[in-house]
């Protein structure tokens, strides 16, 4: 189903980033079944219209994370998806980044200028200071995004996070407001 650009929290040459609705589901659910083999063993987005709904009201309903549907332009098919997990107010402002593209968007540089745009709606209308990436080792393709839009690593922590049946090491990579160079 097309989408207007009127429906974009933020838009670039290429994409607009908008939020998750329960009605994408059939869209989302198809893509992140013929993306599969992309996302293994890194990440597993809902597959299923049961999953969806549990994944996307979480999105949607939660005050400690947002997400955002990559939508390429013009015709607004996904093209992807990002989130903010774990927003912690307060002093510290923070918010940790997951994401994933589809196969059928992956190395076109449609994640690049997406996620600068969820970069720039953090430090402005959502009021955040800091954002994380945290990536397994391998997962070159995220690490490269993280540094191409100016992210710092910051370390490395071992059995950080439970993924694929398994505690996973992970890279460490943070930008702040006022470390942000350019988009």
């Amino acid at each position: 189903m097309p989408h207007t650009a009127s429906r974009y929290l933020a838009e670039g040459p290429r994409t607009g980033i908008r939020p998750f609705t329960q009605e994408d589901g059939p869209e989302f659910t198809a893509r992140v079944r013929e993306s599969a083999e992309l996302h293994r063993p890194w990440l597993f987005p809902p597959a299923t219209a049961e999953a969806y709904t549990a994944y996307a009201g979480r999105l949607i309903d939660g005050q400690d994370r947002a997400g955002f549907l990559v939508c390429e332009k013009p015709g607004g098919g996904l093209a992807g998806f990002i989130n903010i997990n774990n927003i912690v107010r307060g002093a510290f402002l923070s918010g940790a980044l997951g994401y994933g593209a589809f196969a059928h968007a992956a190395g076109r540089g449609l994640m690049k200028e997406a996620l600068t745009l969820v970069i720039g709606h953090a430090f402005g209308p959502m009021g955040l200071h800091r954002l994380e990436i945290n990536a397994q080792p391998g997962n070159t393709a995220s690490i490269a995004l993280a540094r191409s839009c100016g992210f710092r690593l910051e370390g490395y922590s071992p059995d950080m996070l439970y993924v694929d049946g398994a505690w996973r090491d992970h890279e460490r990579w943070a930008l702040t407001a006022g470390t942000r160079t350019s988009g």
